[in-house]
C-alpha cells in the first residue's frame, strides 16, 4: 500500500513514522477516514467488530437493572 496522498505530515516525510502522540492520532484518523481504500476499510471494520465483541463478552456480567446500593 502506498502512503501517498497525505497532505502535510507530522514526521519527516510521507513514509516516516509519526513521532508524537498528536501525529499518531492524526495518522490513525487519516487511516480510519480514508474511504477509497478497501483494505483499510476492511481492517478498520474488523477492528471495530473485534472491539465490540470484546466489550460484549466482558460486560455481560454487569447487571444494569440491579438495584444500586444506597449510600
Amino acid at each position: 500500500m502506498a502512503s501517498g496522498g497525505q497532505a502535510g505530515g507530522g514526521g519527516g516525510g510521507p513514509g516516516s513514522p509519526p513521532e508524537g502522540l498528536r501525529d499518531w492520532v492524526r495518522s490513525a484518523c487519516r487511516f480510519a477516514a480514508d474511504r477509497s481504500d478497501f483494505r483499510r476499510n476492511l481492517i478498520v471494520n474488523l477492528g471495530l467488530f473485534a472491539a465490540g465483541v470484546w466489550v460484549a463478552r466482558n460486560l455481560t456480567d454487569i447487571d444494569l437493572m440491579a438495584p444500586q446500593p444506597v449510600a
